[in-house]
């Protein structure tokens, strides 16, 4: 089978739907992880080209959005990489290390809202306005006569 000239510049590059396929994110994910900033893709060519190393960054971002990461969150993550050079197993480490530490952070505060639920069923107030765990929504005015 003879080769196209011009299709590919490296066998390491990847187009769209090719990333598509081996990541299992759609193309439009894949360019929306493009515009958030969380993937990069060199310019100058008339096509987008994507290095292996997208599919990394795509499976990390499919992965941290699965347990609810947001993006902001993911996009600090992604930055712990290096723009360089393709992440090293150390690199992912160090990313890993962040990311357990921010899923920590967020089961402590799940588990709080947790217990502050467990009151409210057992609370019996059945008021909006003196509910004591509504009083702390942000952007609502204490109840009265609690402190």
């Amino acid at each position: 089978m003879k080769k196209t000239p011009g299709k590919r510049n490296s066998p390491h590059e990847l187009t769209v739907g090719e990333v598509s396929k081996r990541s299992g994110a759609t193309v439009s994910a894949i360019h929306f992880y493009e515009h958030k900033g969380l993937i990069v893709v060199p310019r100058g060519a008339a096509r987008r080209r994507y290095s292996t190393e997208v599919l990394r960054r795509i499976v990390m971002i499919k992965s941290a959005q699965r347990v609810g990461t947001p993006l902001r969150v993911i996009r600090e993550l992604l930055q712990l990489l290096p723009d360089d050079r393709p992440a090293s197993a150390q690199d992912w480490l160090t990313l890993l290390d962040h990311w357990v530490v921010d899923i920590d952070r967020r089961i402590e505060h799940l588990a709080g809202l947790r217990k502050e639920l467990d009151f409210c069923i057992t609370c019996g107030c059945l008021s909006f306005e003196s509910c004591p765990l509504l009083e702390r929504a942000p952007g609502r005015p204490p109840a009265r006569g609690l402190t």
